[in-house]
């Protein structure tokens, strides 16, 4: 595995769709309001040398511009010596962890605390919970050790704006404490004694300072907080990095970010950070202790811990109308609420908040839900299709029109043509889910007659004559106009790009069957249970009937399609959340299927076909595009449903999928999903990553030598 220091990692608070992004070199992160990518601004972390009066600085910035010139056009540019320096690389000690970033050197120790807490549900939770866990800000500690220093020593925090439309300002001037602000937008603040703000045209110009009076010099774009440590004393300052978007949020339907009911300015999110911040650095020490508990390889503690700060980084908690909308942007691309991404966040959502899950379910049925009808490729006599859902609800805080996509197109055989079967299942996964876990009778009584009309509609697309049902997708639906539906897997070949007769969607709709025929007996409805486990026969054996000789098992069912993919086994996920563990027997009913997914995954994980040179995960044999969060997703089912951990080993391929992130063309993006031979293409700075949550809840690293090895 790497072992650079120098990747960014966003950290954001709950709900507020921003991202204080640090690491990479250079001006590669800094303060990030509804963004799609790091703010690109210079960060400013330094500390005076004891030995003489230069600073050294973690190397968060590129060699500043003389801004005078813009002013003082006849002057020239002045000559100066840089004050400035960077650690050598070799002394700076990073420790990355879900709810934490520490950087240290020399003498200084720089913390950055998010928060990885469950988010609690508005109107239904104490006010003060909801305080706590959705201000906009993150505490910042930062401890300089001068206990071996006869001087005093200046340390220094802040930012070089980069917001063509709002300034810098300080905002002394506005509160009983220090900082520097980006308009009322986002900023940094300090309550600890001595802590100065300033601002001016560079670091070295407001270190230089001989009257603080010049301290206060706006039309600079460089502001610093600058604490003066006496000699031979060791202290810590305590920072707010803080965030606000006041008014309305959004477009197409008017909302506003819910801590505003609790804020009413970015001064009043660092009073209170302030107030409370022994609490709010240690929201996360729950969660932590879980995490170190599950002993994962040191791989996947990196791969985590990254994975989660950016889905919190693309969390965004609205009102509509005094109801809360609970919103997942889809990293580099905005879009809200992708509902392929929802159902691969389920499982972290449901360990920390399952009301979110709700919350999504819930919207998607009231406003992003439709009727069609669907066709026979090649045709166009159409029959009766049903409800399904829409791929998401808007996109960059714009939120779309009732029952439509920002992405899904008519007329498309690829990439933005409609997800409809994909969706529908996806509900159904996530309604069973959240039903099962939280046991919300009353939701279940409010929605039964959807689950009702899903199990109807995923009927209609396979085939209009019931006897002619195998279970799988057969028919698209009418919406494509001509075009054929698209799985998530949008951007990839015919092997998973495609939903008809796809192996991957075959596979999560048995699970879905699996799944209706539980719930629907629990429910009363024994013809809809009856009706679902008939259909799950059908598509168990329809998926282990196309096995070929050696074992594998066709992308594409009954198109001559050679290519072979592992997320075949994704949809064995599903049983397994719902606790339906006799479904996954291979002496069960379905044995045959689970013998069948068994056999192709052993066969598919060799070089060649689903394995790169280095050992690391290929989703498609035929394309080199191969996506994180369902490798994490599928990692746990092989290892925790199939038993079935074949080589090259599991600690081989968590290595080279930590090296994607880490490398030079990636790290800048924090985490992300789609690697083309390693290379972050698309999906980036992205959420999806928290499947690996699973890991969590899985036969952790130091177990997995147990785990029998199963041969075709």
């Amino acid at each position: 595995m790497n072992s650079t220091n120098f990747y960014n990692t966003q950290h954001s608070p709950i709900g507020a769709f921003a991202s204080f992004t640090l690491g990479a070199k250079g001006a590669k992160g800094g303060f990030g309001l509804e963004l799609a990518k790091p703010a690109d601004q210079n960060v400013f972390i330094g500390l005076e040398d004891p030995s003489d009066s230069h600073f050294s600085c973690l190397p968060f910035f590129d060699v500043e511009s003389d801004e005078s010139i813009r002013f003082d056009v006849e002057g020239g540019k002045r000559a100066t010596k840089s004050s400035l320096r960077m650690f050598p690389d070799s002394s700076i000690r990073r420790t990355l962890l879900p709810g934490s970033d520490l950087w240290e050197a020399g003498d200084l120790t720089f913390m950055i605390h998010s928060p990885v807490v469950p988010a609690p549900e508005p109107g239904k939770s104490d006010p003060e919970v909801l305080r706590q866990a959705y201000v906009p800000s993150l505490p910042v500690e930062v401890t300089v050790d001068n206990r071996e220093s006869k001087k005093p020593r200046r340390f220094f925090f802040g930012f070089q704006g980069s917001d063509p439309y709002r300034g810098l300002r300080r905002m002394d001037e506005t509160a009983g404490f220090v900082g520097v602000a980006n308009g009322s937008l986002f900023g940094v603040a300090s309550d600890s004694p001595g802590v100065v703000s300033a601002q001016g045209f560079s670091v070295e110009e407001i270190l230089s300072e001989a009257d603080p009076f010049n301290y206060g010099f706006l039309i600079g774009s460089v502001g610093l907080l600058i604490a003066t440590i006496p000699a031979q004393k060791k202290a810590t300052i305590n920072f707010a990095a803080c965030f606000y978007r006041g008014g309305n949020a959004t477009s197409g339907l008017e909302s506003r970010y819910h801590y505003t009911r609790h804020f009413r300015s970015l001064e009043a999110v660092a009073e209170y950070t302030f107030d409370h911040f022994s609490v709010l650095k240690s929201r996360g020490s729950k969660f932590e202790k879980s995490f170190a508990s599950a002993k994962l390889t040191p791989a996947r503690r990196f791969m985590l811990s990254q994975a989660i700060h950016s889905y919190y980084a693309s969390t965004e908690l609205l009102e509509v109308g005094g109801s809360p909308m609970w919103i997942v942007n889809e990293g580099e691309y905005r879009m809200i609420n992708t509902f392929d991404l929802t159902v691969d966040q389920l499982f972290f959502e449901m360990k920390l908040n399952p009301w979110t899950v709700r919350n999504e379910l819930d919207w998607f049925v009231k406003r992003y839900s439709y009727t069609d009808k669907v066709v026979f490729p090649g045709g166009s006599k159409e029959h009766p299709g049903g409800l399904s859902f829409t791929h998401d609800m808007g996109v960059a805080n714009h939120i779309s029109a009732r029952g439509r996509s920002v992405y899904e197109k008519a007329g498309l055989h690829g990439c933005f043509s409609h997800m409809t079967h994909e969706e529908l299942v996806n509900w159904i996964i996530c309604g069973l889910v959240y039903e099962k876990q939280t046991g919300d009778s009353h939701w279940l009584e409010v929605n039964l007659p959807v689950f009702q009309k899903t199990l109807t509609s995923l009927l209609n697309r396979d085939h209009p004559d019931p006897d002619l049902r195998n279970g799988v997708m057969a028919l698209d639906s009418s919406r494509c106009a001509g075009g054929s539906e698209i799985t998530t897997y949008d951007s990839l070949d015919v092997s998973l790009g495609q939903a008809r007769n796809n192996l991957y969607l075959a596979v999560k709709c048995w699970g879905c069957y699996v799944g209706l025929a539980s719930m629907f007996e629990r429910a009363g409805d024994a013809t809809g249970a009856e009706t679902c486990r008939k259909q799950a026969l059908r598509a168990a054996m329809t998926v282990a009937a196309s096995a070929d000789e050696h074992g594998l098992l066709p992308a594409i069912l009954n198109e001559n399609v050679p290519s072979r993919i592992i997320p075949a086994i994704e949809g064995l996920i599903i049983p397994y959340a719902l606790g339906l563990k006799s479904a996954l027997s291979e002496k069960g009913e379905y044995g045959r299927l689970i013998k069948a997914l068994k056999r192709h995954l052993v066969a598919v994980l060799k070089p060649g076909i689903c394995l790169f040179p280095d050992g690391a995960w290929k989703i498609s044999s035929t394309s080199d595009n191969s996506w994180l969060s369902k490798i994490y997703l599928c990692q746990f089912v092989a290892e925790n449903i199939l038993k079935c951990v074949p080589t090259p080993a599991m600690d081989l391929a968590d290595e080279r999928h930590a090296d994607w992130l880490l490398r030079e063309e990636n790290l800048y993006w924090a985490w992300s999903d789609q690697m083309l031979s390693g290379i972050a293409k698309g999906s980036k700075y992205y959420p999806r990553g928290v499947t690996g949550i699973l890991w969590l809840s899985g036969s952790s690293s130091h177990s997995r030598k147990k785990i029998e090895m199963h041969k075709p």
